[in-house]
Formats: structure tokens, C-alpha cells, sequence
């Protein structure tokens, strides 16, 4: 199989993998409607796959899974594992203690699923590696918003979307064995977690690190809550059916973010990392707090907003993994990257869990505008990592 129809193979498996990330996120409408779930309690069953995913990552690496086995059959047997608690969640009271602890078991397999398609994705790099990585976050952005899909196509039967982010993660762990390893496989890297504190006292490291902080601060809290700022939104425009036509606008608004990532490290690569990044986070940022200013307006005016943001938000993201593998002391590649992911996928569980609140305070209106935090520091610190000498390391010199 050749590079391209391997790389094509692998990112649909992950599309049809991690739609099992926000599955419950696009069935809001319909859980809320049949068990009356408050905004806390649906934040909550968004937040324990991030919880999940947070150890899930440091197990699979302090243990070194991957590079014990074919990671391919890893990959299948985490996607299988994932399937299985998406769909036990139809059989439990969404409402209890089992439900969650089941979507942190989502969360927990797809640790086994997004880092191993990276390590296959840089397995075929050459002087792409940017542009690779970038092609994996755009799968999981695309796989991210397909439950939207699902409820659009459903409904607001929240089984149907369930269920269809299991038969797809099933149909997605088949088909990740037919993609061949590339030339290029190499360990990971155990965790070695008395290495972990070299990401704070190495300065360059840091500042990629906070760059990231500040991106992840943004990127999830804006996937989870977009569906229902828009269906607010079109209610108070007075358009037809909000929550339908809000279910499609998400999974466009995040959808898009495919061609952010890929766009984004296709330009990395040619016009340096800090400048790519430094640009998203400018972008992303203006558009939370331009958010409240079109709310309620018109939907394609809204829309169209969310579609700059949609691409804008997840831009950079591939891009500072990409800066740690650059920066990292020979050996530690590993452990410093599982610092990163732990720490940025920690962070998520704060905003995830906030919005609510602040949607209590001023509104979803105003409800974005706190998210503008994160990717104003995070550009700070790419900018103060550009000026640092270590920023040669990257991009082969464009920094």
C-alpha cells in the first residue's frame, strides 16, 4: 500500500473511532428531553472522557503497550474496548454513577486509539512530520463532530447517535489492521515520571508547554458547548427547529476544523511554528469574544464566524506536539509529549466543568468570552519562545 492510500486509511479509521469522544455531547438534546439532565450533569459525562484519556495516557505510556505489541492490534483492541462501554451506556440510567464511569472508560480506550495513530501517521514522515500530525488532529476533529451529524441525521433519539458512534468505532477498529506500518516506526519512549518536571525547568519546553495550556484551555470547552450556544442563539433569533439546525451547524463549525489542521501544518512546515501558532490562538481568541457580539443574529452571520473559529481553534494544535518532539532532550521525547497531552487534557476538565456556571453568570451570550484567556497567554508564550534561541530547533529553522 502506498503512502498516501496508508495515511488516507488510518485517518478515516480515526474519524470513525473518536466519534465516540463527544457522542454524549451531540445527544444533549435528547438525554436532557427523556432524564432531564442538568448542564452540570451533561458537563460532567463530557468531562470524564477527558478524565479518562488523562490516565488512560499515562498508563499506555508508563507501561510502553505500543511498543510491546503490534500497535495496530492495540489501536483495534482500544476501539473494541471503547465501542463496548459507548454502548452499555444505552442500558444504564444516564443519570448514575455507571454512566460516568463508563465514559471514563471511553475516554481511558481512546488513549489507545489518537497517540498510537500518531505514532503510525510519523511513521511514514520524511520532511512532512508537521503536515502528518496535523492530518491525524484533523481525523479527530472530524471524528469529534460526527455525532452532530448523527443527530441531525437522528434526531434528538440520543440512542441512534450512540449507537452509531459504536458500530463505527467497530467498523474503524477492522479496518486499522489493514494499514501497513511506515519505514520510519520507532518506540515511543517509556514515561519516565521523574523526567516529567524537565517540561517546567527547561525554558523552551515551558513555553511550548503554556503555549499549549493556553490552546487546550479553548479547543475542548468551545467543542463541547457549541451546539448548545448555537441552538441559544438561533432560539433567540426566533428561526425554526434551533435545535435541529444547531446540531448541523456544529458539526460544521467543528467539522471544519479538518482543514484548520491540515491547512495548519502544511504552513508550519514553510512558515515556522510560533508564526503559525501566534496567528490561530490571535484569530481563535477574537472569535470567543466576538461570539457574544453576533448572538442572536442572523444564522448564517453566526455561522460563518463559527466556521473561521472552527478552523482557526484546532490550527495549531498539532503544532506544539510537533515543537516538544523538536525541543526535547534526545530520550525523552516520549515522556515529554505524555507531560504535554496529560496536562492539556487535565486542563479541558476545568472549562468543560465551568461553562455551566458561567452560563448562569452572563448568559451564553458572554458565555465564550472567558475561553479568550487561554489563547491570549498561550500567544504570549509562543512569542517569547520565538525570541528564544532554542526556537532554531524548529520547523528546520523557521521557528
Amino acid at each position: 500500500m502506498s503512502k498516501p492510500a496508508a495515511l488516507a486509511l488510518l485517518a478515516v479509521t480515526q474519524v470513525a473511532v473518536l466519534s465516540l469522544w463527544f457522542a454524549t455531547a451531540a445527544a444533549a438534546p435528547g438525554l436532557t428531553a427523556e432524564y432531564e439532565l442538568s448542564e452540570e450533569r451533561l458537563a460532567l459525562l463530557v468531562s470524564m472522557v477527558q478524565g479518562g484519556f488523562v490516565i488512560g495516557s499515562l498508563v499506555s505510556a508508563f507501561l510502553g503497550v505500543a511498543d510491546r505489541v503490534d500497535p495496530r492490534r492495540f489501536y483495534a483492541a482500544a476501539a473494541v474496548v471503547g465501542a463496548t462501554a459507548n454502548t452499555l451506556f444505552l442500558v444504564v440510567d444516564p443519570g448514575s454513577t455507571a454512566a460516568l464511569l463508563l465514559r471514563a472508560v471511553t475516554g481511558a480506550a481512546m488513549a489507545g486509539v489518537y497517540p498510537i495513530g500518531m505514532k503510525l501517521a510519523v511513521s511514514w514522515a520524511d520532511r512532512d512530520r508537521g503536515l502528518l500530525v496535523g492530518l491525524l488532529v484533523g481525523a479527530l476533529t472530524l471524528g469529534s463532530a460526527s455525532p452532530h451529524l448523527f443527530a441531525f441525521l437522528g434526531g434528538v433519539d440520543w440512542q441512534v447517535i450512540m449507537g452509531a458512534a459504536s458500530v463505527a468505532a467497530v467498523l474503524g477498529a477492522g479496518a486499522i489492521l489493514l494499514v501497513p506500518l511506515g519505514p520510519n516506526l520507532a518506540p515511543s519512549g517509556r514515561f519516565e515520571p521523574r523526567m516529567a518536571l524537565t517540561a517546567l525547568r527547561d525554558r523552551p519546553l515551558r513555553l511550548a508547554n503554556l503555549g499549549y495550556l493556553g490552546h487546550m484551555w479553548e479547543l475542548y470547552a468551545m467543542w463541547a458547548w457549541i451546539a448548545a450556544f448555537l441552538t441559544a442563539s438561533f432560539a433567540a433569533a426566533e428561526v425554526g427547529d434551533p435545535a435541529r439546525l444547531a446540531t448541523i451547524g456544529a458539526f460544521l463549525i467543528v467539522g471544519v476544523g479538518f482543514v484548520g489542521a491540515l491547512g495548519g501544518g502544511f504552513l508550519a512546515d514553510r512558515i515556522g511554528r510560533t508564526t503559525l501558532t501566534m496567528a490561530a490562538m490571535i484569530v481563535s481568541a477574537a472569535c470567543c469574544l466576538l461570539a457574544g457580539l453576533v448572538f442572536g443574529a442572523a444564522p448564517a452571520l453566526v455561522l460563518a464566524l463559527g466556521v473561521v473559529w472552527g478552523v482557526t481553534v484546532i490550527a495549531d494544535s498539532a503544532q506544539f506536539s510537533t515543537c516538544v518532539s523538536e525541543l526535547s532532550p534526545p530520550g525523552l521525547t516520549g515522556t515529554m509529549l505524555t507531560t504535554q497531552t496529560a496536562a492539556g487534557f487535565a486542563l479541558t476538565l476545568v472549562t468543560i466543568q465551568l461553562m455551566p456556571g458561567w452560563v448562569d453568570l452572563v448568559g451564553w451570550e458572554w458565555a465564550f468570552a472567558p475561553l479568550a484567556v487561554g489563547p491570549i497567554l498561550g500567544t504570549i508564550a509562543m512569542a517569547r519562545l520565538r525570541r528564544d534561541s532554542a526556537s532554531a530547533k524548529l520547523a528546520g529553522g523557521l521557528r
